[in-house]
C-alpha cells in the first residue's frame, strides 16, 4: 500500500495532533525500528527509480543494436541451414566484442555511483529523541525534520513551529518572490499556492526557521505528481547534440551501403545468406558500436581523474561543457578571495573606533538564530568582551528584499532592538544619528557625512554594513513593520584580502582561454578596488541599477566585455548568464549560496562547493571539494582531456573503419568471392576495437589543452572524406598486389586482406590522434601497448589451428613483405596527408 493512499487526506486542514495521528508519529519523533519500516514499506525518499540496472540486464543492453539483432538472427538461419561452425563463431566473437564493452560500461558506471556518493544532501531530523543529521532518501512520513536557510524541504510536510519563514516554491507557483509560512490550520479547499502551513518537497528555505512533521515522501508528494516532466532527461549539450548528428551520419550511409551491396551481390545470383551476413557483417564493421562505451569510459575516467583534483562530477556530460567553457563567472568570496571575512573595525558615526557598536554589533550576529554566515561569525571572533546578560527575545531573519537582519534582545529594565545590513537601506530605516557623546542627530542633517565616508571605506576595499538600534519599553513586543525610525550607532568594516596567487591563476585561466567574470553583491568601489588589487587592468563595471535598466540586447552585447558585475540582485545573475550563452559563449558558474540556483541552473557547468548550502549543491553540475581557481583550472584541464580522447575515436571511426569497409564493399562488386567472409569481418572489427579501449589513459598533446574544445562536424565531415578515400586508395592498392602480383586464391585473399587491414586501422590510430607529427606525440603507454599486442597477434594468427576454422590459411613470407610495404606507405601517406589537411584545409598550424 503506498502512502498516497493512506495520507490521502488534506493535511493542510488538521491540528498537529491529528497530523500526528496521521502519520502515527509524535513530538518524539520516529526510532530506528520504525524508519527501517518504514522505508521497506514506501522505499527510499526519492523521485527517481529506486531499483538500478542490475549487471545482468547492463550486459544484454549490449546486444540491443538493431544491426547486431539483425546478425544474430541471420546467424541462427545459417544454423538451421547446416552451416554450425559459421555460426558459432560468429556467435563467439559477437559476445566476446559484448563482454567487452559490458565491462568497460559496468566498470564506467560504478565509478560514477562511488563519486556521487561523495556528495550527498542531508538534512536535520529528530530520530531516537535526538537531533541528527541523515541523507535526505532516508527521510520517512512522521519524521520530524528541522529547517533552516538554504535547506531543500524533503518532503510534504505540516509546519508545527516557525519563525520568519519565507520559502521558494517557484518550481509550483511560478510566483518570483519568497512565499511567507507559519504554522496554522486552513480550510480543506485551499488551492495549493495559497497552503501557507505546508512545506512542498523540492522547494528550499530563503530564510528563517521551521519544525515540521513530515507525512508524504517521494513519488506521492505533490513534486513526484510532476515528476514525469521535472525528470525528464537534462537538456541536450553541444557535445553529445555533435555525437547524435555523427551516428545519424554513420547510419546513414550504412544503411545505404547494406542495401546497395545487398541487392548487387543478389543480382550476381550469389547466395543470399551469405550476402545477407556479409552485409550485415559490414554493418556491424561501419556502426560506431563502441561510441557509446567509449564515450562512458572517457567521462568516467575524467571524472575519477578530477575527482584526485578536489572535482567531484554529478553529471558527467558536463565534463565536456568544462572543456568548452570560455566564461567562467564568480563571485570574489573565497574564488578570487580567500573566502575568510575579516572583521577590521568597527566605528561610530563619525569614523572613529567604538566599543559600543562591536557589542551591539556581537549581541547581534550571536544571537541570531538563521542561517549562519562568514560575517556573523567574523564579528563574534572579535568580540573579547563578558557576557552582557542579555537574551533574546525575537528575531526578523535575513532576507535578500530586506538586506537587513533584527534581533530583539532584553535584560532587566532594557529593551533593545538591534539591526545590521547593507548600509544605504539602513540609512534609509534611520531617522536619527548616535554621536560618541551619546547625543543625537537627525539623519537628513547627517546622511552626506555618512554617505561620504561610506564612499570612502569602499574605495579603500572594506565592505562596510550599517549598524542601528531602538530602545522599546519593557515588554513591548517588535514586528518587521516597526522596523523604522531607528537611531544609526555606526559602521562595520568587513574585508575578504585576495588569495596570495590569485593574478597567477587568472593569468592561466585566460591562457586557456576562458575570460572571469566576478558576480558579486558588493559595491562597485569595493569591486573595482578588489580587481586593482588583483592585477585587471581598468576593469569594466556594471551595476546592478544598470543592469536593470539595460534592455536584453544591450546585454547581449555588454556582457561579454564587463569584468566585474556590481551589487548585483541574485535574480539578475541567471540575466548575466542567460545573455553570455545567447551571445554564443559556453558558460561555467560557481555559487555556493541561496540566490545561485537559478543562475546554476542555467549556467552551461553550474559548479559548487561541499560546503555549500543544500540548494546550490543539488543545482550544481560539478562540486568543487575545495574552493579556488586552482582547482577549477585543474578541472578544465581535465575536461578538455576527455574531450580529445573521446574524439579520436570519432577521428579513428571516419579513417581506417569507414576506409577499410567501403572498400570491401567496393571489392565485393567486382570479385567473384567475398573479400572477407562475415566472421572475418566481425574478427576485425573485434580486434580494431581492442587499443581503442584504451584511449581514454591516451596523452593529450599541450596545444589541445590550451584553448576551449567544441564540437565541429564539417571537420569531421571533412577529416572522414579526406583520410576516408586515402585508406580506400591503399586497400584497393592491397587488392592489386595480392590478384595480380601475388596471384592469390580466395583464401590466400582474405588472409593477405585481414592481415593489412587489421594492422593498418590499429596503427592508423596513432596517427589520425595528433595533428602533430607521429614522432612529437608519442601515444600513451597502455594504447601503445594495446597496439602493439595486436599487431603481433595478427601476424601469428594466420599459423594457429583456430585461424583454419576461421578461413585462414599461412601465408608464404613474400605475403608478409608486400603488406609490410603497403602499411608503410599508407602511414607515410597519412602523416603527409595529415600535414596538408591541417594546414591548407582547415588553415591550421601546428
Amino acid at each position: 500500500m503506498d502512502n498516497n493512499s493512506e495520507f490521502g487526506i488534506k493535511f493542510w486542514s488538521l491540528t498537529k495532533e491529528e497530523v500526528f495521528k496521521l502519520v502515527s508519529g509524535g513530538e518524539d519523533g520516529l526510532n530506528d525500528e520504525q524508519v527501517a519500516q518504514r522505508l521497506e514499506k514506501y522505499g527510499a525518499n526519492s523521485l527517481r527509480e529506486t531499483s538500478q540496472k542490475t549487471s545482468f540486464l547492463l550486459f544484454l543492453s549490449q546486444f540491443k543494436s538493431p544491426i547486431t539483432i539483425l546478425l544474430i538472427v541471420a546467424a541462427l538461419l545459417s544454423l538451421f541451414l547446416g552451416d554450425v561452425v559459421n555460426t558459432i563463431i560468429i556467435l563467439i566473437i559477437l559476445c566476446i566484442s559484448s563482454i567487452l564493452s559490458f565491462w568497460q560500461e559496468n566498470a564506467a558506471v560504478n565509478a560514477a555511483k562511488e563519486l556521487l556518493k561523495m556528495v550527498h544532501l542531508n538534512c536535520t531530523i529528530l530520530r531516537n529523541r535526538q537531533k541528527r543529521d541523515v541523507p535526505i532518501e532516508n527521510v520517512v512520513p512522521g519524521d520530524i525534520i528541522y529547517l533552516t536557510a538554504g535547506d531543500i524541504i524533503p518532503g510534504d510536510s505540516k509546519i508545527i513551529e516557525s519563525q520568519e519563514l519565507f520559502v521558494d516554491e517557484a518550481a509550483f507557483t511560478g510566483e518570483t518572490y519568497p512565499v511567507e509560512k507559519t504554522c496554522g490550520i486552513l480550510p480543506l479547499d485551499t488551492p495549493l499556492s495559497q497552503r501557507s502551513n505546508t512545506l512542498l518537497m523540492g522547494a528550499h528555505i530563503i530564510s528563517g526557521k521551521a519544525t515540521a512533521i513530515v507525512v508524504k515522501t517521494g513519488r506521492q508528494t505533490e513534486f513526484g505528481k510532476i515528476a514525469a516532466g521535472l525528470l525528464q532527461r537534462a537538456p541536450e549539450t553541444d557535445f553529445e547534440r555533435g555525437i547524435r548528428k555523427f551516428s545519424y551520419l554513420l547510419m546513414e550511409i550504412t544503411l545505404l551501403l547494406i542495401l546497395t551491396i545487398f541487392a548487387i551481390n543478389v543480382f550476381l545470383h550469389r547466395d543470399v545468406l551469405d550476402s545477407l551476413l556479409f552485409s550485415l557483417a559490414l554493418a556491424v564493421g561501419l556502426t560506431p558500436q563502441l561510441l557509446p562505451t567509449i564515450i562512458s569510459v572517457n567521462l568516467s575516467a575524467g571524472a575519477k581523474r578530477m575527482a584526485t583534483k578536489k572535482v567531484i562530477v554529478k553529471r558527467l556530460s558536463s565534463i565536456e561543457n568544462m572543456g568548452s567553457m570560455d566564461i567562467l563567472c564568480s563571485d570574489k568570496s573565497g574564488t578570487v578571495t580567500e573566502g575568510h571575512v575579516n572583521l577590521k573595525d568597527t566605528l561610530d558615526s563619525a569614523g572613529v573606533h567604538s566599543e559600543k557598536v562591536l557589542e551591539y554589533a556581537w549581541l547581534n550576529a550571536s544571537m541570531q538564530q538563521g542561517f549562519r554566515n562568514p560575517i556573523d561569525e567574523s564579528i563574534c571572533k572579535a568580540w573579547h568582551g563578558v557576557n552582557t546578560g542579555f537574551a533574546v527575545i525575537s528575531e526578523i531573519p535575513y532576507d535578500f528584499i530586506r538586506k537587513r537582519l533584527t534581533i530583539q534582545v532584553a535584560r532587566e529594565g532594557e529593551n533593545l532592538v538591534i539591526t545590521k545590513g547593507a548600509l544605504t537601506v539602513m540609512v534609509s530605516i534611520c531617522s536619527q544619528v548616535e554621536r560618541k557623546d551619546g547625543t543625537l542627530l537627525s539623519m537628513k542633517e547627517s546622511q552626506p557625512a555618512i554617505l561620504q565616508q561610506y564612499e570612502q571605506f569602499s574605495r579603500l576595499g572594506f565592505r562596510t554594513l550599517g549598524l542601528a538600534y531602538k530602545r522599546l519599553n519593557v515588554g513591548e513586543p517588535f514586528t518587521k513593520a516597526e522596523e523604522n525610525d531607528m537611531i544609526f550607532l555606526g559602521f562595520i568594516l568587513l574585508f575578504d584580502p585576495p588569495k596570495e596567487n590569485v593574478s597567477v591563476l587568472i593569468g592561466q585561466l585566460n591562457k586557456l582561454g576562458v575570460r572571469l567574470k566576478i558576480i558579486t553583491g558588493d559595491n562597485a568601489l569595493v569591486a573595482n578596488s578588489l580587481a586593482i588589487e588583483i592585477g585587471i587592468v581598468d576593469p569594466k563595471i556594471v551595476t546592478g541599477a544598470q543592469l536593470q535598466k539595460m534592455s536584453n540586447a544591450a546585454l547581449l552585447h555588454e556582457a561579454p566585455l564587463v569584468d566585474i558585475f556590481a551589487e548585483v540582485e541574485p535574480n539578475q545573475k541567471e540575466r548575466i548568464v542567460l545573455n553570455l550563452k545567447k551571445a554564443g559563449h559556453v558558460v561555467g558558474f560557481v555559487g555556493d549560496g541561496i540566490n545561485d540556483a537559478s543562475a546554476l541552473h542555467a549556467a552551461d557547468v553550474g559548479i559548487s562547493v561541499d560546503t555549500a548550502v543544500d540548494v546550490a549543491r543539488e543545482a550544481a553540475d560539478i562540486v568543487l571539494l575545495s574552493k579556488g581557481l586552482d582547482v577549477l583550472t585543474e578541472g578544465i584541464i581535465e575536461g578538455r582531456k576527455t574531450f580529445a580522447n573521446t574524439m579520436k575515436y570519432i577521428f579513428m571511426a571516419t579513417s581506417a573503419n569507414f576506409g577499410n569497409m567501403f572498400s570491401m564493399a567496393g571489392a565485393s562488386i567486382f570479385l567473384n568471392f567475398l573479400p572477407l567472409l562475415p566472421k572475418q569481418i566481425l574478427l576485425t572489427n573485434l580486434l580494431t576495437d581492442l587499443p581503442e579501449m584504451t584511449i581514454s589513459l591516451d596523452k593529450v598533446d599541450d596545444f589541445v589543452i590550451k584553448s576551449p574544445q567544441h564540437w565541429d562536424l564539417n571537420f569531421i565531415k571533412r577529416f572522414m572524406i579526406f583520410f576516408g578515400l586515402l585508406s580506400s586508395v591503399f586497400d584497393y592498392i592491397t587488392f592489386g598486389i595480392l590478384l595480380n602480383v601475388l596471384h592469390a586464391d580466395e583464401k590466400q585473399f582474405q588472409t593477405g586482406w585481414f592481415i593489412e587491414s587489421v594492422i593498418s586501422a590499429s596503427l592508423i590510430v596513432l596517427v589520425v590522434r595528433t595533428p602533430l607529427p607521429f614522432f612529437k606525440s608519442l601515444p600513451g603507454r597502455y594504447l601503445a601497448i594495446a597496439t602493439g599486442f595486436i599487431v603481433l597477434f595478427v601476424l601469428v594468427f594466420p599459423f594457429t589451428h583456430i585461424a583454419f576454422w576461421m578461413g585462414f590459411e599461412k601465408l608464404s613470407i613474400g605475403y608478409y613483405g608486400w603488406m609490410l610495404l603497403v602499411i608503410l606507405g599508407y602511414i607515410m601517406s597519412a602523416e603527409l596527408l595529415k600535414k596538408w589537411f591541417y594546414r591548407k584545409v582547415m588553415n591550421k598550424y601546428y
